[in-house]
């Protein structure tokens, strides 16, 4: 079976480090699913903007192996518990395919690419490549009675943001509450809890980095990256 890439997207998030761990966590976040040029077709995009929500199909890019393992360890159960990998979203499986939900803000016809997604609560690294598109159809896709494992044991887990105002204001007003929102989902695996510890990650082009002790995520610095 050949897969050919049909664009990539762009988000705030040069490293894999800070990315919310599903989408749709942070729904402030801003991401654009740009097409490669033999898929620029409008006809292609006809009828998509009467969805709000769209599936993007894509790769896990940066995380491919030449192997498998039947087991992983998902961070968010402390990297020390197995499970199968057909049982979590881990990266590291026989096709490195991603599935995301994202609210779709509006399309766009630019004049030199074509259509362009313009979409919210993107779990993804810039540049990651996108095999496809769906609409995301209520009635069928949505499962409120859904049990979710042991993914659902730490959905309501938040910490607490102190953002300095002098350092908040390093970072673009339009972002500041997507960041707030990266923030409070605690971008740590659950097995790093050193309160000493300065954590730190790209966003936006700026370094944020962060200490985290009893629940407290204090940011003690924002410098642009490079």
């Amino acid at each position: 079976m050949e897969i050919n890439r049909i664009g990539w997207i762009r988000t705030d998030f040069p490293a894999k480090f800070g990315i919310p761990r599903q989408s749709g966590l942070v729904e402030d976040l801003a991401g654009t699913v740009v097409f490669e040029a033999k898929y620029r077709n409008p006809d292609a995009f006809r009828g998509l903007e009467e969805f709000s929500h769209i599936w993007l199909v894509w790769e896990f890019s940066e995380s491919a192996r030449d192997k498998w393992q039947p087991m992983v360890r998902p961070p968010r159960l402390g990297g020390n518990i197995r499970k199968g990998v057909f049982a979590t979203r881990s990266p590291f499986r026989p096709n490195p395919i991603g599935l995301s939900c994202v609210r779709l803000e509006r399309i766009e016809m630019h004049p030199e690419y074509g259509p362009v997604l313009h979409v919210r609560g993107a779990d993804l690294m810039d540049g990651t490549p996108i095999l496809d598109i769906k609409p995301y159809v209520p009635h069928a896709d949505s499962h409120p009675e859904a049990e979710g494992g042991f993914a659902s044991r730490h959905k309501e887990d938040r910490l607490e943001v102190e953002f300095p105002e002098e350092l908040e204001k390093k970072v673009p007003e339009h972002k500041r509450k997507a960041l707030r929102g990266v923030l409070a989902n605690d971008p740590r695996p659950a097995y790093q809890n050193d309160p000493e510890r300065i954590y730190g990650f790209g966003f936006a082009g700026l370094e944020v980095r962060f200490t985290v002790r009893e629940g407290l995520l204090t940011v003690c610095e924002v410098v642009p990256q490079g």
